[in-house]
């Protein structure tokens, strides 16, 4: 074993010590790589997203071979990495080289989590740096909170691990030309005056590469507001909607990522493409409502008090909405109300808060076609779980161990939409029960569409939730916009009707 370390040592020592000797010594005196200030972005306009996440490591699934490939078809590639190096080209390519680091540093943390949403490690950091910590809000893999490890820290009523992490190796962009190798530092800018086609998919024009709290590196994109919004309308909403439940996404998305600039801060970009941020994929083809939807409220937010709102939505939220306190550990917005999502008749029919499993059941045997939105396929929806299934979702998320056997499970405590806010699942373990807190729920037992459900106990072991809508139900419920759209009411009206409290005003764009 030592003998086959020594030899990878020398190795990877005998790679590092070629690639920073070799130099294309005609781009080296470049100008310095501009610091990329975040916010400066936003007020002009543009996002940086996080295309490809941990790049070089193991859970890159992009450059699968550890190989980026950028190609144009026409002009030349630039490249400028913040070691000065430039070069410019018809390709570039990039691979991966893991460099032995000199002095080996071992990484201490405390480490909270995982939490179901960025919202609820936001809340958990903010109450752990009024104590005097400092603190990260990351996402390895689910959003964690991590403070620095110290020998004398107190006990903490949170549930939290000591994370230990030698860093022997140093995850390395290495520049490939026809004849050289050479080693670049991030941030690492390419760009071209034409789109740019990146492992075979073809994204636009701007790109940088930047190393992350992991030790791996993100793809980022400079994307200006109206061409992120071409990508994000047809995987969120659908690219067939009605034009006015189009431009209300369109508000709406616009104001969530603007608002949300800052998630991604510790990565020296704004936002993902998964549905942890919104879905953004590169639009093929330019769909003409899009287009015209995003046209039509060009720069147009939702604002509480002349500030961008949180502007959350969903997909379906089952002829109720909720507040954004019983869906996240955090506290209320002004501008969320739980409200019953449909005619004026049906608020008088029902009125809120739902507080029993008795009002809950009445509502969802109601008649569907009365509410917005009831084309839904989840708006109404049934679910037999087992005593195992539980079991089997506990033990992946480390709440019991395999000798443990689930015998019931409880809401016992709901929101003003009569939503499950606490669950309890009870065990055959003496005084253990799991109680699951808001969107805890449905991180845990991922198979529950919502959080609006009633629980009906078919034997000991087999349980029947009774429920309505999918995601958190907080803000515009995107099937009820497009009914809404239908029947006649202007995206104005939707937003209004979803968000009361906000209105809609221009996001000045600072000249370039």
């Amino acid at each position: 074993m030592k003998l086959k370390f020594v030899f990878l040592y020398l190795f990877f020592g005998y790679i590092s010590f070629f690639l920073i000797n070799i130099k294309f010594t005609s781009n080296v005196k470049g100008e310095e790589l501009q610091t990329v200030e975040l916010n400066n972005e936003i007020k002009k306009g543009k996002f940086l997203i996080g295309l490809k996440q941990y790049l070089g490591g193991e859970n890159d699934s992009f450059s699968k071979k550890k190989n980026i490939n950028f190609i144009t078809d026409k002009g030349f590639l630039n490249l400028i990495s913040s070691n000065g190096i430039k070069y410019k080209s018809k390709q570039i390519n990039i691979t991966w080289a893991d460099i032995p680091v000199k002095n080996p540093k071992t990484i201490e943390r405390i480490v909270f989590g995982p939490f179901a949403s960025y919202e609820s490690a936001k809340k958990q950091a903010e109450k752990l740096k009024d104590k005097g910590f400092k603190t990260t809000v990351a996402y390895p893999k689910n959003w964690e909170v991590w403070i620095p490890f110290e020998d004398d820290l107190p006990e903490f009523e949170l549930k939290n691990k000591i994370s230990r992490k030698i860093k022997n190796f140093q995850i390395t962009p290495v520049l490939r030309s026809e004849y050289s190798l050479m080693k670049l530092e991030g941030p690492i800018y390419i760009y071209a005056q034409e789109d740019i086609t990146i492992n075979g998919v073809n994204f636009g024009k701007n790109f940088y590469l930047l190393k992350d709290l992991y030790g791996t590196w993100t793809l980022v994109q400079k994307i200006e507001f109206d061409d992120y919004l071409a990508g994000v309308l047809p995987y969120e909403i659908g690219p067939n909607s009605p034009l006015e439940a189009l431009k209300a996404q369109a508000v709406i998305a616009r104001t969530w990522g603007i608002f949300n600039s800052d998630r991604f801060n510790m990565d020296k970009y704004h936002l993902c493409i998964t549905t942890q941020c919104q879905v953004y994929k590169p639009p093929k083809i330019r769909n003409k409502n899009v287009k015209k939807a995003i046209e039509a409220t060009s720069n147009l937010i939702l604002t509480y008090r002349n500030q961008p709102i949180n502007a959350f939505y969903h997909g379906s939220n089952g002829g109720v909405s909720a507040t954004a306190g019983e869906s996240w550990q955090i506290k209320d917005y002004f501008y969320f109300n739980s409200i019953i999502d449909g005619s004026k008749s049906l608020n008088k029919i029902f009125k809120l808060p739902i507080t029993n499993e008795s009002d809950l059941n009445n509502f969802l045997d109601f008649d569907k076609e009365q509410f917005y939105g009831s084309n839904h396929s989840l708006f109404r929806w049934n679910k037999k779980i087992s005593s195992l299934e539980i079991k089997e979702n506990l033990i992946n998320n480390k709440l019991i161990n395999i000798n443990d056997d689930v015998l019931d499970i409880n809401s016992i405590e709901r929101g003003p939409s009569g939503r499950v806010t606490k669950l309890e699942i009870r065990t055959d373990k003496v005084n253990k029960s799991i109680v699951l807190v808001k969107d805890d729920i449905r991180r845990v037992l991922n198979f529950i569409p919502s959080n609006l459900f009633t629980i009906n106990k078919l034997s000991d072991d087999l349980w029947l939730l009774r429920g309505g809508g999918f995601g958190h139900g907080v803000g515009l419920s995107q099937s009820g916009a497009i009914e809404m759209a239908k029947l006649g009411f202007s995206y104005e009206q939707i937003l209004n009707h979803y968000y009361r409290k906000a209105k809609l005003k221009k996001f000045e764009i600072l000249s370039q």
